[in-house]
């Protein structure tokens, strides 16, 4: 019985050593697998065979321990070392390490898996995948680049097929306006001879027909079916031709309103009327002359002389004569801002020395745009007061509208323009000077690259410059992992003691960081799975010895019987 048992014991070492051996062999080959988590063996004894349980100390006699003779070991569990691999960087930005606890979420034919191995490459659907085509998962963006966490998806990134654009909203300007210079107290005034109207035979009036008027020469001024075309100059530069169509309704009214549309002349509200003539800068008739009174500063001074109007090649015949030039500090800037669509649209802004007085310095905006929707090129005007200190300290942020109707973009663009940035602080010698300094439209882009952050958030860069979020890679934490089931290819699946996985955002709730181009290396220990497999080889032949000394003893009973 006694050579029976300890040769049943030893086999038992034997076969528990060779599942120790197998462990570490796989540990061993899996050294150069990334994401790897090595196992670990741990044995029990089994059950002993009871000879006495022992007896309780007497009066005469001291008590014996029991005398228990065991059978041997078995595995008491097989458990994967979850503790954190070496992270190596990585040549692509789709490869990610996770630094801490946690698991990607893989998708594949099967189901749901997860991994710690983060080699990740981009399919020809633009999809990120493992090696072996799941896909990773993560949450999305909705069409405004929000990322919706209500559901796992695919993680996109569609390089070279996704574009976008951004209309601009806000826009701010910097630089030095002059405060001691001239002020701006009139504008330029130019006007016409006087205009017939053919059906009266009396001066032109605001309802006379384009088609019934000649000038003081005879000469017909316009004719049904005409395309007017007019590009005047403002400021010493030829401002966007205006277009009119002469019809066999349009009047002098309509004419004049195309000059002040096509000139951006703004009147009302706080302008002040003009120093000479006393009037509101506009477009006027009377007596069959049509007077222009331009905006007061230099950058405003109107210039319109004969060939300015014209339709095709011919010169319509109507002259002005410029009795009055604008005065005043005053500059202006162009710059280039964006629609819903990524369209440029024109902006021009000007400013006017308008007052001074021992507290503050007042500069009057105006704000144009030739690509406003319709034919009037005036937008906004305001004022922006600086202190003794040359700093803004009123009308600093305001706020213009730009109609796009005429085209598929949102209409109206509702820009807020910052002067914060400009300083009442310059020289005569310097003079006054406004530049744009950051707006946040941009033009059409395409999707050229990404970059992976901490959190897992995906950002495209765009070729316009602008980053958007295209998801976010989201990890999975389980109470339990050591009750994971390995599913192959480095991956494990939910296991009945694992607990269910709870989907955490990278760097919250008890989950590690994501590193992008990086990977997780095997967390096999060489070093020690050599002296550990040399201990489960020792232990192997010395449970092979005692069967060799069972089989050697049970040949001496044998050699009793002969």
């Amino acid at each position: 019985m006694g050579l029976t048992s300890a040769m049943n014991t030893s086999l038992n070492g034997l076969q528990l050593n060779e599942v120790s051996i197998d462990v570490l062999g796989n540990n061993i080959a899996n050294a150069g697998t990334n994401g790897f988590k090595a196992s670990t063996v741990r044995f029990q004894t089994q059950l002993a065979r009871t000879l006495s349980v022992g007896s309780r100390p007497t009066a005469t006699q001291g008590g014996t321990n029991p005398r228990q003779v065991g059978l041997g070991a078995s595995v008491s569990v097989i458990s994967k070392d979850f503790t954190q691999g070496s992270v190596t960087n990585s040549s692509s930005p789709s490869d990610l390490a996770i630094q801490g606890n946690g698991f990607f979420i893989l998708n594949g034919p099967n189901g749901r898996v997860y991994s710690r191995n983060g080699n990740f490459s981009l399919n020809s659907d633009s999809k990120l995948v493992n090696d072996q085509g799941m896909f990773v998962m993560g949450y999305g963006v909705d069409r405004d680049f929000n990322v919706v966490k209500t559901q796992l998806v695919p993680m996109s990134i569609p390089i070279g097929n996704l574009n976008i654009a951004q209309q601009t909203t806000s826009l701010a300007l910097t630089g030095a306006l002059f405060p001691a210079g001239a002020l701006a107290t009139q504008g330029s005034v130019s006007t016409t001879g006087v205009m017939t109207d053919t059906s009266t035979s009396a001066a032109a009036t605001g309802t006379s027909l384009l088609s019934d008027l000649e000038n003081a020469n005879g000469d017909t001024l316009f004719t049904v079916g005409q395309e007017l075309s007019l590009a005047p100059r403002k400021g010493g530069r030829t401002v966007e031709a205006g277009h009119l169509t002469v019809t066999a309704t349009t009047t002098v009214d309509d004419l004049m309103q195309f000059y002040s549309d096509t000139l951006g002349i703004q009147s009302g509200g706080t302008i002040p009327n003009d120093g000479v003539t006393g009037t509101q800068p506009g477009v006027t008739l009377a007596g069959g002359q049509i007077t222009i009174v331009g905006n007061a500063g230099t950058v405003n001074d109107i210039d319109v002389t004969v060939g300015d109007l014209v339709s095709g090649t011919s010169v319509v015949p109507l002259s002005f004569n410029k009795t009055q030039t604008a005065n005043g500090e005053s500059t202006g800037t162009d710059f280039v801002i964006y629609d819903s669509l990524g369209q440029p649209v024109n902006v021009r802004v000007s400013a006017i020395l308008e007052g001074t007085n021992p507290s503050k310095t007042t500069y009057r905006y105006y704000i144009e745009s030739p690509d406003n929707s319709g034919s009037n090129v005036a937008l906004s005007t305001g004022t922006v007061d600086f202190d003794s200190l040359g700093r803004v300290s009123n009308g600093g942020i305001s706020t213009f509208s730009l109609d796009r109707s005429d085209t598929a973009a949102v209409s109206p663009m509702q820009v807020t323009i910052d002067f914060t940035g400009i300083t009442g602080i310059s020289t005569a010698a310097a003079g006054s000077k406004l530049d744009l300094s950051a707006q946040n439209g941009a033009p059409p882009g395409t999707l050229q690259n990404f970059i992976i952050d901490e959190s897992g958030v995906v950002n495209g860069v765009f070729d316009n410059g602008l980053i958007r979020p295209l998801g976010q890679v989201v990890l999975a934490r389980f109470a339990n992992p050591d009750g994971l089931i390995e599913d192959g290819s480095t991956t494990f699946k939910e296991g009945v003691s694992s607990g269910t996985p709870a989907l955490v955002e990278p760097a919250t709730f008890g989950v590690g960081t994501i590193r992008a181009g990086a990977i997780e290396l095997s967390n096999t220990d060489i070093g020690k799975s050599l002296v550990d497999l040399i201990v489960a080889s020792t232990n192997y032949r010395a449970n092979s010895r005692v069967i060799q000394s069972v089989t050697q003893l049970v040949d001496e009973l044998l050699q009793l019987a002969r």
